[in-house]
């Protein structure tokens, strides 16, 4: 009798082992996934020491459409700061920004480093005898790029 619970138990905590690899098995691409994204921001942030409205609109949409996030789309944060702490996501026309003061310009001069993260919720799910068990782990990825643009409406040593 003893030894049929051992068993039971056994084959219990091997199949709850096989159903939590094949959730990192998924794991791998979903969070290369948000690295990759947070890469080719990071570039964009680098050419214009910001990010344009439509490029932020652009991946957003295309990682909430993406099957892999499907079950945390509602999740998904894009973040992007300048080095005072101010949000570094402004219009597609820097043009705009001509004649505000520089406090409200979502970029700054060239040299100072602009922060990217995107954040979402990677679900694991594990179902045992028929009940679903998920939880929540918030991930995030952050690359900090170095702007490279030199812009004339701002003071050189801003």
């Amino acid at each position: 009798m003893q030894g049929i619970a051992k068993a039971m138990l056994i084959s219990i905590l091997v199949s709850a082992g096989i159903l939590l690899f094949s959730n990192l098995v998924v794991f791998f691409p979903w969070y290369m996934t948000l690295v990759i994204e947070t890469f080719n921001l990071s570039q964009v942030a680098s050419c214009d020491n910001y990010i344009k409205e439509s490029y932020y609109e652009d991946v957003l949409y295309k990682l909430e459409s993406t099957p892999i996030f499907s079950n945390s789309a509602s999740k998904i944060s894009i973040t992007a700061t300048n080095a005072y702490g101010r949000t570094a996501i402004g219009y597609d026309d820097e043009n705009r920004y001509a004649d505000d003061p520089d406090y409200n310009k979502p970029y700054l001069q060239r040299g100072e480093e602009v922060t990217i993260t995107i954040s979402a919720d990677f679900i694991p799910r594990i179902t045992l005898w028929g009940e679903d068990i998920e939880g929540h782990i918030p991930v995030s990825f952050t690359l900090k790029p170095v702007g490279l643009k030199h812009y004339k409406d701002l003071p050189f040593d801003y």
